[in-house]
């Protein structure tokens, strides 16, 4: 059997902004990061904005100080579409809601759910909690009321509210309209 010939692209791979959102991801600065590697602050410049490579051994000490993988340098980043006619529906109770997660259902990070709460639909009668470190909820269309233990807030359309995931909340639809919520959840691990 003959091996099929496959010639090597000569496209660069452009991993300097790459290097640039790990350090500023660690809040570091390129002071810093020279510091830590040996290198020069010219030569780091010059490799975040790919007008140097650098060696196999500075680009493993980058890495390292860093705490990234090489590998993560030249895998692309994962992008998943959802479909609004694939998004599944969910339960996470109430009356009168139609939830749907649209955000893939392997993210584990963080969860974009859409719900549509028909006139005066409500959560539980209990105010209840979400396994998750943050809650955001963005009224996209109508008026929604969303209810703390001492607080309840009374949301227009484009208001957003972030609040901690273990605060025990409920919510209604005080209107005679449907209201458009979106519900995303930064679980621990993401925050």
């Amino acid at each position: 059997m003959k091996a099929l010939p496959v010639e090597p692209s000569n496209a660069p791979v452009a991993i300097g902004p790459r290097i640039r959102l790990a350090r500023q991801a660690r809040r570091m600065t390129i002071e810093q990061v020279a510091g830590a590697t040996g290198l020069t602050k010219g030569f780091l410049s010059r490799v975040e904005r790919d007008l140097t490579s650098p060696s196999v051994a500075s680009l493993l000490t980058l890495c390292q100080v860093l705490s990234i993988s090489i590998g993560d340098l030249f895998t692309a980043p994962a992008t998943e579409l959802t479909r609004w006619r694939d998004a599944p529906s969910v339960n996470l109770g109430g009356t009168g809601i139609t939830e749907r997660l649209v955000t893939p259902r392997a993210e584990r990070r963080v969860q974009v759910i859409r719900a549509v709460i028909e006139p005066r639909g409500s959560g539980e009668t209990e105010l209840y909690s979400v396994d998750c470190d943050v809650e955001v909820l963005h009224v996209a269309r109508g008026r929604f009321v969303l209810e703390f233990a001492g607080e309840t807030m009374d949301l227009c359309e484009g208001d957003t509210v972030t609040f901690p995931g273990q605060e025990p909340h409920s919510w209604r639809n005080p209107a005679d309209e449907e209201a458009v919520v979106l519900w995303t959840l930064v679980s621990p691990s993401a925050s």
